[in-house]
C-alpha cells in the first residue's frame, strides 16, 4: 500500500471511532447531544486574601491569597463581576471571597470581610 491510502485509512477508522464516540452520548429520543452540567456554585469554595489594590476605572482589584492545593500563594488581578463591589473594598481589608469557574477563576463574584 502506498503512503496516501495508509493516510485514508487512518483517517477513516479515526473518524468512525469518533462517530462511535458521539453517537454513545446522544439521546438517541431527541437526537441531542447531552447538556454539560453546570459548574458548581462558586460560593460553596471560598479563598481567603488581602486586597492590595483597587482599580475602579479598570474594573480590577488585586488580592494576596492563600495557598491553594493547584498554586502557591500570590497576589492576582481580578476582574469584577458587579463594578459596585469595588465601592465596598478597602486596600489592606482581609476578606474571603469566590471566582468564576467559569472563566478559570479570574472573575471575583463575591465577597465577605474577614477578621
Amino acid at each position: 500500500m502506498t503512503r496516501t491510502t495508509y493516510s485514508v485509512l487512518i483517517l477513516a477508522l479515526a473518524a468512525a471511532g469518533f462517530s462511535t464516540q458521539v453517537s454513545a452520548q446522544m439521546d438517541h429520543s431527541t437526537h441531542t447531544m447531552p447538556i454539560a452540567a453546570k459548574p458548581a456554585a462558586a460560593s460553596s469554595a471560598m479563598e481567603e486574601g488581602v486586597v492590595k489594590k483597587i482599580d475602579k476605572a479598570g474594573g480590577k482589584v488585586s488580592i494576596a491569597h492563600a495557598a491553594q492545593p493547584s498554586m502557591p500563594a500570590m497576589t492576582m488581578v481580578y476582574r469584577v463581576k458587579d463594578a459596585a463591589l469595588l465601592d465596598k473594598l478597602q486596600a489592606g481589608q482581609k476578606i474571603r471571597f469566590s471566582t468564576d469557574p467559569a472563566d478559570g477563576g479570574m472573575t471575583l463574584l463575591r465577597f465577605e470581610v474577614s477578621q
